[in-house]
């Protein structure tokens, strides 16, 4: 591996750092969202540190966005506080808030310089603006997994690089020794979170939210080493069931009991340092897991009360609160005991890649998401379709391998606004057609959702794809310009003809079998293209029907669907 002695964390490992652990956090969210017993045993803080890494995530990548619109590169500062502000901004729970802060913190060190020595910095800089966030600190969580973290990274050793003609030199530590050093004080801390907070010990669990940063600090190390950390170690907690009781009554300022406050109350908030002060008092008094985040007129309010309103109002005496969400525990409670409800409207909520496909899928009865090419919808884009369906009961197709985390957190979060909802692992288009098409909104939800799953996995998917550059695939080296053919997600093909290839892949795809060919051609594909492919099949293969659907602007001139 190459000597990483001096390296920085540019903007493209910032990117990289968000992108991994959006996709590590997706990995173990329910992991984590089944060992949450604290603050509140309410099941969604993995939940909650994936939205709010995606926040964090879509910042950094609107900034590179930005720029790449201008022929220029973001700075490193740029990125760190992008990251920190999409962070804020989309900070969710306790946890989640909690995180932003941290996130914060690193920034406003990492934005002065980001090699080792500013990493440490960062950490310990980062651990005390959480620490201070909270109205009252508790051991054992992910405040003591952030303060491991930092004295680690600050025991990390001075690297030594070789002088010009003398002796090594003595230097600050490199940047992968820092990230390295946090990552493992943090993975220790983590394991000792029981011995320091009895709720946890009682559940046989790691703090949930520690369990998250330690995910997040894998992530730094990845991007800045290359190399995959080795996972938390599955001996205390990560395996445990969620706990089916009531947590234990709390430490003093700690979690919500049974009998605690009501309410959880989460708000933007525009205003001053002085008026925030005052907001933390007000808000003390009313409740605990008081969270206030933040800074330069812009702050993220986290608290758990039983008065709602009045939480509400303290944030308008103090400034313009928005994005106010306010979630009953009780409620929430009681839906999970009684069980998912009677069904009293139906509804699927599709994602797909062009215009031509959301009429399809619209005239279906399906509410759809637009995914442009190179623009995958976030969480919250999926969440708000849930929404707008009005259901109680809704499947969810993602129509993409890369969207299954995202999907997933979605579903989650709509659970918790009482929502029944079932995802579907749809890795592409055609196969959320075939789902739609068996779907029957007068079946029962269970029945529907195994035959629409069904009717999913027996359909193979392929498609026919320009190279954009020179790159070795599965079949062999392509150039730019090449003809690929890929089904169920790896080349299979490389020519030089459009329908040549897309016959090649369709007997490879009919090999094993079909009964149906689902064809949908890009607004740019040759007219003739649909008609010969139907010739082609009508030929070669006796009694396999071909259903042929325009989808408008696609990533690739042609999806193929086999059932």
């Amino acid at each position: 591996m190459p000597d990483k002695l001096g390296r920085d964390l540019d903007p493209a490992a910032i990117r990289a750092w968000c992108a991994l652990a959006l996709d590590a956090l997706g990995r173990e969210r329910e992991e984590i969202d089944a060992i949450n017993v604290y603050p509140v045993a309410d099941g969604d803080t993995g939940t909650n540190l994936y939205l709010t890494v995606e926040a964090a995530g879509q910042a950094v990548e609107a900034v590179f966005t930005a720029h790449a619109a201008g022929g220029t590169t973001p700075g490193p500062a740029d990125a760190v506080r992008a990251l920190a502000h999409g962070a804020l901004i989309g900070a969710r729970g306790n946890s989640g808030t909690i995180l932003a802060q941290l996130l914060r913190g690193m920034a406003g060190v990492l934005a002065r310089g980001c090699d080792g020595p500013h990493l440490v910095e960062a950490l310990h800089t980062a651990s005390a603006a959480a620490r201070q966030a909270v109205a009252h600190p508790v051991e054992g969580t992910i405040l003591s997994v952030a303060a491991a973290a930092a004295r680690a990274a600050g025991d990390a050793g001075p690297a030594r690089a070789a002088g010009e003609g003398g002796p090594a030199l003595v230097v600050g530590p490199s940047l992968e020794a820092v990230a390295r050093a946090a990552y493992e004080g943090a993975r220790a801390a983590l394991e000792e979170t029981p011995a320091q907070l009895a709720v946890l010990a009682r559940a046989g669990v790691v703090d949930a939210g520690g369990r998250g940063l330690v995910t997040v600090l894998g992530a730094l190390l990845e991007a800045v080493s290359g190399e995959s950390p080795a996972r938390t170690r599955r001996r205390r907690g990560t395996d445990a069931p969620r706990p089916t009781t009531a947590a234990p009554a709390p430490a003093p300022g700690g979690p919500c009991a049974v009998d605690g406050p009501a309410y959880e109350v989460i708000y933007l908030l525009e205003a001053d340092d002085d008026a925030v002060a005052r907001l933390r008092a007000r808000l003390d008094a009313l409740g605990d897991s008081l969270v206030v985040v933040g800074g330069d007129g812009l702050w993220n309010v986290h608290v758990h009360v039983d008065d709602a309103g009045a939480a509400v109002e303290a944030g308008i005496e103090a400034g313009r609160p928005h994005r106010i969400r306010v979630t009953h525990f009780a409620g929430e409670a009681a839906k999970a005991a009684a069980g998912p409800a009677e069904p009293v409207q139906r509804a699927v909520v599709a994602v797909v890649p062009g215009e031509g496909l959301a009429e399809l899928c619209a005239r279906a009865g399906a509410t759809t998401v637009l995914a442009r090419p190179g623009e995958a919808p976030g969480s919250g884009e999926l969440v708000d379709a849930i929404r707008r369906a009005h259901a109680r009961e809704v499947v969810l197709l993602p129509n993409a391998t890369e969207l299954r985390h995202t999907a997933a957190a979605a579903a989650q979060q709509a659970r918790t606004e009482g929502v029944r909802v079932a995802l579907i692992p749809t890795r592409a288009a055609v196969q959320g057609i075939a789902a739609l098409a068996v779907h029957e909104p007068g079946r029962r939800f269970d029945e529907d959702v195994v035959a629409m799953t069904a009717a999913a996995g027996a359909t193979r998917y392929g498609e026919v794809a320009l190279a954009e550059h020179q790159s070795f695939t599965s079949a062999g080296v392509c150039q730019a310009g090449d003809v690929l053919g890929l089904i169920d997600g790896d080349v299979a093909v490389i020519g030089q003809d459009l329908a040549r290839t897309a016959q090649d892949v369709l007997d490879r795809m009919l090999s094993g079998g079909g009964e149906l060919v689902t064809l949908v051609l890009a607004a740019d594909a040759p007219p003739s293209l649909a008609a010969g492919l139907e010739a082609h099949v009508r030929a070669r293969h006796l009694a396999v029907d071909t259903c042929v659907h325009h989808g408008g602007r696609l990533h690739a001139p042609l999806l193929i669907g086999v059932e």
